[in-house]
């Protein structure tokens, strides 16, 4: 019996791009699951060893988050020493625990984006790999840096506006005095903070999507006044709800908007032939419509 021999010129089958390196056959579904869940832990385990070691630390951590807030209290004039309070017996403990658990997060952010990047890393080529150590650095910097912006610029001008709205309501009438209860002042702070890191990443993930070729800096720039409205909706949802807060958060997120916008022009794959002239018919829309 002899063995069939493909026709000429027949086409190979289509394979799923297997990694040039390793060689691995794709995983199966529950393989994923199995490998996120190992990725998880590994997080967890790296959070909680931060946050132990930062307990320790948590009434100079509490001491340190509360100085914008003491700063705003002496330019607005008021009388004494800004104060704070908790309502429950266990109110300093959970506060100190939330701030030992953020700490252990910055701690921990390099161990979870790197293990972020290996949940992934299957899927890509051995030549995308070598991106891996630029992807931790850079994504624990602006992480970071987003959580000092908040420290050192959102939480300035949003105490100083607050602690503004006390004091007498005109000639004869009454005087309101700030009554701060640590574990909202925490909640407020930590949930800035957090804000402020997350929405620093936009450039690193828009990046990484023009790198993958998913959007293009033509595209970027079409979607930008439509971002304008979607960074003050998303400023809205992660921030208190006070407009201080929001114009805070949704105008830096512009600004990182269009930094992503020049990194997707250097980095990105450039758009093909139809994607420049769809921009360009695009464009002709806007203009007979505007």
């Amino acid at each position: 019996m002899s063995a069939t021999t493909p026709k000429a010129g027949a086409s190979a089958p289509k394979q799923e791009p297997i990694d040039e390196e390793d060689g691995g056959a794709p995983m199966s579904f529950w393989e994923h699951l199995d490998e996120l869940r190992k990725r998880l832990t590994v997080c967890m385990i790296a959070l909680l060893v931060g946050a132990f070691g930062s307990f320790a630390y948590a009434p100079k951590l509490l001491n340190l988050m509360t100085v914008p807030f003491q700063t705003a209290w002496k330019a607005q004039g008021l009388a004494g020493d800004g104060t704070m309070h908790f309502s429950s017996p266990g109110g300093g403990v959970i506060a100190y625990i939330k701030l030992s658990m953020v700490a252990g997060l910055a701690f921990a952010a390099p161990i979870i984006f790197y293990q972020l990047w290996s949940f992934v890393a299957p899927g890509l080529y051995a030549r995308e790999k070598k991106f891996v150590i630029p992807f931790v650095l850079l994504s624990t910097l602006l992480f970071v840096g987003g959580g000092l912006f908040a420290y050192t610029t959102a939480f300035p001008l949003t105490f100083n506006y607050f602690l503004s709205l006390s004091g007498p309501l005109g000639e004869g009438g009454i005087t309101i005095t700030p009554t701060v209860m640590m574990g909202e002042y925490i909640d407020f702070s930590l949930q800035l903070i957090l804000a402020f890191g997350v929405v620093f990443e936009l450039p690193l993930f828009l990046l990484f999507l023009s790198v993958a070729g998913i959007v293009n800096y033509l595209q970027l720039i079409r979607f930008a006044r439509w971002f304008v409205l979607l960074s003050f909706v998303i400023a809205a949802v992660f921030t208190p709800p006070d407009m201080t807060s929001q114009i805070i958060m949704a105008v830096p997120m512009i600004g990182l908007y269009i930094i992503s916008i020049g990194l997707a022009y250097i980095f990105g794959k450039p758009p093909t032939p139809e994607q420049r002239e769809a921009y360009r018919r695009a464009k002709e829309r806007d203009k007979k419509t505007g």
